[in-house]
């Protein structure tokens, strides 16, 4: 495998409720699965490729959970990515060069029926992980807007996390309020569903741990 490792910052937005059951093993709140998300790298390599500063963002729809498979994914990589930049990118997105299972794109990835060829545009994004605060464009493509989810008495902001010693994607998320609108291939609505923000950091080999499980 070509080693590869990167850290940077994700937010999703998917149709679940608050919480998402799929983080528990549990079925998903409607039966299906849609989301959006962006990943943006702040600092990785893919061999000698340097990926610092790129971001790729994904669409992703299965018409039941997501371990029952059949599922669509429209890739979009950031315009300004260089050739091996776009090529390094696509590979990890596609789960390629890492250990099965290791990630959540090797896990995604093993669950596509179609993956639609990539886009390759301009990604405007704000990002703040700990205030839960996100906004996500793709022009005619993708929107995402996430925010602290607010109780709904006073609408102070209500905060919770999702730790995760043992999974595939981040160590701790913080669990916010996301509203998306895409187009094109994968067209989905979303208002006020489950988002997570989380730091992450891994490589070939899955998640690298910076908090030692329980």
């Amino acid at each position: 495998m070509t080693p590869w490792e990167f850290q940077g910052r994700e937010l999703i937005n998917c149709n679940c409720s608050y919480g998402c059951p799929c983080q528990f093993n549990a079925l998903p709140t409607h039966g299906h699965c849609g989301a959006a998300g962006i990943v943006h790298i702040e600092q990785g390599h893919y061999g000698d490729v340097n990926l610092d500063g790129l971001s790729m963002v994904a669409i992703m729809q299965w018409p039941g959970p997501i371990h029952e498979g059949r599922g669509k994914c429209q890739p979009i990589i950031d315009a300004s990515a260089s050739e091996p930049q776009r090529e390094a990118l696509l590979k990890i997105l596609s789960g390629q060069d890492t250990d099965p299972g290791a990630t959540m794109f090797a896990v995604f990835a093993s669950t596509f029926e179609q993956v639609f060829e990539p886009i390759f545009a301009p990604i405007t994004f704000e990002l703040d992980v700990e205030k839960r605060h996100g906004r996500v464009r793709v022009e005619n493509v993708v929107d995402i807007h996430a925010e602290p989810i607010r109780n709904p008495v006073t609408g102070q902001e209500h905060r919770a996390r999702i730790d995760l010693p043992h999974g595939f994607e981040y160590e701790i998320a913080e669990i916010g309020s996301g509203t998306s609108s895409t187009l094109g291939n994968l067209a989905m609505e979303m208002k006020q569903t489950y988002a997570q923000f989380a730091h992450l950091h891994m490589n070939n080999h899955g998640v690298i741990r910076h908090r030692t499980a329980a």
